[in-house]
């Protein structure tokens, strides 16, 4: 069956107390409850199958089988390696290259690092689909988190929300900053010209981007800069950098320059979070590649 499991123990502090109750302080919904009822997932005290109305007592082991899960029609396992940063029961963390895409599209269907996953996830028998916890543009490089079940996903999203999971950028723009840290707050907006360039707009949604210079090239007039986000617009770095005369290098869509590189100079270096499941504070690192350490040589 292709469905994911999870157990806990209840502590003698936390009984006596209703199923249902229970499953509510471990952050499991009303609505996954009735998905779990109605959509082939069950409920288990001591290996037998209960419902919510069940007390518990210290002691009572407690296992939850959600509902089976199968992959959007739009997505096919491809034999594409990946480079894997971090694994456990619940997540897995890649470094996407440059070049694929998060997801399939329109425009291109084959090569996305969600086929990628679905082939690792058959390979290794691994229940699920594709969940990514966040994403990156095709030609951004970096850290892309993946939730391994629903639950998972729900639990980092509600992370993401209180913003308890941080990511960092490092960036190459044009030009030389003048400030060594600095506040980008301006809304963002879809260009009506174009299905995919944004713009700041003052009917936008409210967009922050903390800068901080790393250091300034000056034989080829760009500078290093890490980038943390408050929130996570479609290419808010990008528009935000544009919008304070600093595009990117190789962002040719908003004002960067193609030929030192031929993507846009943006790599997701860092992110941490608190792991939902063991509370331990996760901080992961994914190495510059290639491409921008042959542009800042002197690292």
């Amino acid at each position: 069956m292709n469905t994911f499991t999870i157990t806990w123990h209840v502590q003698n502090e936390e009984a006596p107390v209703l199923l249902r109750e229970y499953l509510k302080k471990k952050q499991i919904s009303k609505a996954a409850l009735t998905d779990i009822k109605f959509h082939g997932g069950a409920l288990f005290v001591n290996k037998k199958e209960v419902t919510v109305r069940t007390q518990l007592h210290g002691g009572d082991e407690v296992t939850v089988w959600f509902p089976p899960e199968t992959k959007s029609s739009s997505m096919e396992a491809e034999n594409i390696p990946l480079d894997i940063i971090y694994e456990d029961q619940h997540f897995i963390a890649v470094h996407k290259p440059a070049g694929m895409p998060t997801i399939p599209s329109l425009y291109q269907p084959n090569g996305s690092l969600a086929s990628a996953v679905l082939f690792y996830y058959h390979q290794h028998d691994i229940p699920g689909t594709f969940h990514a916890v966040n994403r990156l543009d095709k030609d951004t490089s970096g850290i892309v988190l993946i939730a391994k079940h629903r639950f998972a996903h729900s639990l980092m999203s509600k992370q993401q929300k209180d913003k308890v999971i941080k990511r960092e950028y490092i960036a190459f723009v044009h030009g030389e900053l003048k400030d060594e840290r600095g506040t980008i707050d301006r809304p963002i907006a879809r260009n009506p010209e174009s299905i995919i360039e944004r713009m700041v707009n003052e009917d936008g949604q409210h967009s922050i981007t903390h800068y901080e210079k790393i250091d300034y090239v000056e034989e080829t007039n760009f500078t290093v800069v890490s980038l943390r986000l408050e929130t996570g617009r479609t290419h808010q770095i990008r528009v935000h950098m544009s919008s304070i005369g600093h595009p990117l290098l190789g962002d040719d869509m908003y004002g960067g320059k193609l030929e030192r590189i031929r993507r846009q100079a943006l790599h997701s270096e860092k992110t941490s979070f608190i792991h939902p499941f063991t509370e331990k504070h996760i901080m992961l690192v994914a190495d510059l590649p290639e491409d921008m350490k042959i542009l800042w040589r002197h690292r």
